[in-house]
């Protein structure tokens, strides 16, 4: 099979993926649903792994780290509630997948990765699929990224006992953050908070999620982890 098969074949799955696992389970945003087949999930997950990218679970990526399930990405990009042409912070770039997803609908991404080599994996990614909106940072993620700020979307993709304040300081006014906040690793909730345009916060419980811990200053450290 030459190399122009393989990438029809996994354009087959991305579309049943997008089909079977998003769009009947509700996510209805056309700007997310073309972002999910615009890009290359395969291209995200370890080599071995790429006949298994767009099943409907997380795959590991390295380092304790994960892929989250494809619905999960899909649904939290949705509940971001972009119009598109924003600038956006995530934390946890992780391999990279998250942040190419919302750079097909924001303007500019800022991505935030405590791990060298993830920075470097997703680095490279970013570099070989042509992704030049896209701004990665080895950096403790839970401090956001301040001389970049605000934000009109900020995703975590780490669950932590609370939202860190850096992020909420770094929301822009109408903005929207989407975050997994718990205190143990089981059952954790997605939570979106909006600001409002006179700088009020407003929170909305999502659903329930699980998430490896975010790491940091203003998220886990050592042993406060309730897991």
């Amino acid at each position: 099979m030459s190399s122009g098969d393989h990438e029809d074949a996994y354009r087959d799955d991305r579309e049943r993926m997008v089909r079977d696992q998003i769009e009947r389970r509700g996510v209805r945003d056309p700007k997310v649903l073309r972002a999910l087949r615009e890009t290359p999930r395969h291209r995200f997950v370890p080599r071995e792994l790429w006949s298994e990218a767009y099943d409907d679970r997380p795959l590991p990526i390295g380092y304790g780290q994960t892929i989250s399930q494809p619905y999960i990405v899909a649904y939290m990009t949705e509940a971001l509630k972009l119009k598109g042409g924003e600038r956006v912070l995530e934390i946890g770039t992780g391999s990279g997948y998250q942040a190419a997803l919302l750079s097909r609908i924001a303007g500019e991404v800022f991505t935030i990765e405590r791990v060298p080599e993830l920075v470097e994996w997703a680095r490279q990614r970013f570099d070989e699929l042509g992704y030049g909106n896209i701004h990665c940072l080895q950096a403790d993620g839970t401090r956001g990224w301040d001389s970049m700020a605000p934000f009109q979307g900020i995703m975590v993709t780490a669950g932590g006992p609370h939202i860190p304040r850096p992020l909420t300081e770094q929301l822009d006014l109408g903005g929207v953050l989407v975050m997994p906040v718990g205190r143990n690793e089981l059952s954790q909730t997605l939570v979106r908070v909006t600001r409002s345009l006179d700088g009020e916060f407003q929170e909305e419980t999502l659903m329930g999620v699980a998430f490896v811990p975010l790491i940091g200053e203003h998220g886990w450290r050592g042993g406060e982890r309730g897991f």
